[in-house]
Parts: structure tokens; C-alpha cells; sequence
């Protein structure tokens, strides 16, 4: 399988989750701390630490320790790709859509006609 493929599946399941995706969120507005990301979690900080691992793993996600703060940010390249497999999905399908139109129309046209 290729890298590429691997890396976005492994994108695209750290996202299956809404907590990893609200971080993920957070983290597009500005870098913050883990404790800042968790502070408005009802899960302990080790729980939060958890997602923002797999976040890390998958590489939406960086993180840089300057003394006893942790800082994440989220790492653009990444969720480009992400989006950009997405857009391609997303215009071949309404391609499709648009020619299915096309053909209902005509076939509709061409019932009416006779």
C-alpha cells in the first residue's frame, strides 16, 4: 500500500472521533497547551494526552515541551492532504451527479416528446 494511502487512513481514523476532531479544531484557531485543549474536557489530562497522541501519530498534530508546558500545534501539510483527497472525491462524484441529471433530463424530455 502506498505511504501516501497509509498515512491518510491512519488522518482519517484519528478523525473518526469528535473529541480528536474538536482539538483539531481548536488547534486550527492557534497552537495551545494541553492544558489549555483540555481544560473544558470532563476527562482527565491523561485522556486528553491519549487523543492528542493519536493526533500526533498520524502527524495532524506536533507538539514541543519548554519546560513543564506542552504546546500542540496542528500541522497544515497534513490536513491539506486530507482535504484535498476529499475535493477529489467530491468533484468525480458530482461529475457523476451532473451527467445522471443530464440523462433524466433528456429521457424525460424525450418521454414527453412522443
Amino acid at each position: 500500500m502506498p505511504k501516501q494511502q497509509v498515512d491518510l487512513d491512519r488522518v482519517f481514523q484519528a478523525l473518526a472521533d469528535a473529541t480528536r476532531r474538536d482539538l483539531v479544531q481548536q488547534l486550527v484557531a492557534a497552537p495551545a497547551s494541553v492544558s489549555a485543549l483540555a481544560e473544558p474536557y470532563p476527562m482527565s489530562l491523561p485522556a486528553v494526552m491519549q487523543h492528542l497522541q493519536v493526533l500526533e501519530d498520524c502527524g495532524l498534530v506536533s507538539s514541543e515541551k519548554v519546560g513543564r508546558v506542552r504546546t500542540c500545534r496542528i500541522e497544515p501539510a497534513v490536513l491539506r492532504a486530507a482535504e484535498e483527497w476529499l475535493a477529489a472525491r467530491r468533484t468525480a462524484w458530482e461529475t457523476r451527479l451532473d451527467r445522471l441529471g443530464g440523462l433524466l433530463t433528456a429521457d424525460s424530455e424525450d418521454r414527453s416528446s412522443t
